[in-house]
């Protein structure tokens, strides 16, 4: 991790002590979270073990490499190490915000991928494309890596996550209208680049 700017969020003053009379829908993330905040390493293992599952089947469906969804996740958990204030139970549930630093990372990785890809990408020759191939998961993952970000995170959150229009609103901050059209747009082009009708 040499060599790694950590990712500059929204800070939450450090300030918010004490989570008495807030409603939090997972307690015990609450709790975990107040005891991480505090110094306990083990709560801090706990919320990791919770939450890594997730947080990486997200990241696996954006990047389509094992590689750098384990990456992702890890970046993620770095930073809630560098920032432990940062989270507040009022804004919504701690899978919710970690989502949201994971999708923050996800784009800066994007974006730095774009700034090194090459101009001239290499076409290998002989790889004839069979119209009757078989859809296999690795295949629709990488189609799903190709789709620019908006409409990935909309496939992603609605059709393999099982988000409602809402849900996935309000993980991304936007309208439930603006979902729609992405992820009918993104399904179309999905459509394209695998060829389905």
């Amino acid at each position: 991790m040499s060599g790694v700017k950590i990712l500059e969020l929204p800070f939450v003053p450090q300030a918010i002590s004490s989570y008495t009379g807030m409603q939090c829908q997972a307690a015990s993330d609450c709790g975990l979270y107040e005891r991480f905040r505090g110094g306990d390493r083990e709560a801090f293992s706990e919320l990791y073990r919770t939450h890594y599952p997730g947080l990486f089947r997200f990241a696996l469906h954006i990047t389509a490499d094992r590689a750098r969804a384990a990456e992702v996740v890890q970046d993620v958990f770095v930073w809630l190490i560098h920032h432990p204030g940062a989270f507040d139970p009022r804004r919504g549930e701690l899978s919710a915000f970690l989502n949201g630093v994971a999708r923050k990372i996800l784009q800066r990785h994007e974006r730095q991928q774009r700034r090194w890809a090459p101009l001239d990408p290499l076409v290998h020759a002989g790889e004839a494309e069979d119209p009757d191939r078989t859809l296999d998961v690795e295949t629709l993952r990488r189609a799903i890596g190709l789709l620019p970000m908006p409409y990935r995170e909309a496939v992603v959150l609605c059709d393999l996550e099982s988000n409602s229009y809402e849900e996935a609103a309000a993980l991304l901050g936007c309208a439930v209208g603006t979902i729609r059209s992405r992820l009918h747009r993104g399904r179309e082009l999905l459509a394209r680049k695998l060829k389905v009708k």
